[in-house]
């Protein structure tokens, strides 16, 4: 097998453990109420709605499919790709098989799409937002997300056209404040960084004041963060730079109370990365439900 092919195994072997982990927290011992009023051996057809009031961006599907398909032995069928535009109504998902296994992991399938969903539309705005720039400016989300949910939550944003950024602490060097509070400086920090990784890990270092960002490039970074800088600030930056000739020596990332409000005078100065936390940790879920539209082979009494 090929690195790749293993690779590929891994991603979903984590993503199916996630799910089942999932699953049990959600269904502990058993599902009490369906395995007390609905036969072993009723089956059904459901259907997976939206219910947003307005345009969204479904992901999930894929999650949800492992979930009713490999987990729970049903029988699937995606009926929209994750990613795209769906309205109120669509139905984006079916499942058959047995009704209590879809009852089973109703919530669970539910709660991910929600979530997943969420972040998708919420990232598609904000990219939508800075589309004059699509050429220069990416958007991206930080590491704020929910413990167990990392995957899931970049992968919306992917979803919703943006970038993940680093997925966890061994993705590259990022030296943010605390940091240079323990080392002393950026110079400092850098160079000790990167005679500890090498040149193949890219080192990010993160800083508050304009004085720095010339430090930081000129000592090596790949990428330097400017956090909690006013647009102006931004664009002044980055015009300074420029004319010290040091502009394509490295990425410049903003980051820091960025809104969708505000987001265009950002990336009208055109930094190289837009990283927004909120698209993790304060994306509003959206609504969908999963309708039973069938029933098949009902007993009149349920059996365990």
């Amino acid at each position: 097998m090929t690195t790749t092919c293993m690779k590929k195994l891994k991603a979903y072997l984590d993503v199916r453990n996630q799910l089942l982990n999932f699953l049990r927290e959600d269904v502990g011992s058993g599902d009490i109420t369906s395995e007390s009023i609905i036969s072993s051996n009723t089956s059904a057809l459901a259907h997976i709605i939206c219910k947003s009031k307005k345009k969204a961006i479904v992901s999930g599907l894929y999650e949800c499919g492992i979930l009713f398909g490999e987990i729970c032995k049903c029988d699937t069928k995606i009926l929209v790709e994750d990613g795209s535009t769906v309205n109120e109504g669509n139905v984006v998902m079916q499942v058959r098989g047995k009704a209590r296994s879809i009852l089973r992991a109703e919530r669970t399938a539910l709660n991910i799409m929600m979530r997943m969903s969420g972040i998708s539309t919420l990232t598609n705005e904000f990219v939508c937002m800075v589309k004059d720039y699509d050429k220069s400016v990416r958007i991206a989300c930080t590491r704020k997300t929910s413990p167990g949910m990392r995957i899931f939550d970049k992968k919306a944003v992917e979803l919703g056209g943006g970038k993940s950024h680093r997925l966890r602490l061994d993705d590259m060097v990022l030296i943010k404040d605390n940091h240079l509070l323990l080392t002393g400086s950026v110079e400092r920090s850098i160079k000790i960084a990167r005679k500890s990784v090498g040149s193949a890990i890219r080192i990010e270092c993160e800083v508050g004041d304009p004085s720095q960002i010339i430090s930081a490039i000129k000592r090596g970074a790949d990428i330097v963060m400017l956090d909690n800088f006013s647009p102006e600030e931004v664009r002044e930056s980055i015009l300074k730079i420029t004319k010290l000739g040091l502009r394509d020596k490295a990425m410049i990332e903003v980051s820091g109370g960025i809104t969708l409000d505000n987001i265009k005078d950002y990336a009208s100065a055109e930094p190289d990365i837009i990283s927004i936390g909120a698209l993790t940790h304060s994306a509003k879920a959206i609504d969908f439900s999963l309708e039973i539209i069938k029933v098949i082979g009902q007993s009149p009494e349920p059996n365990k």
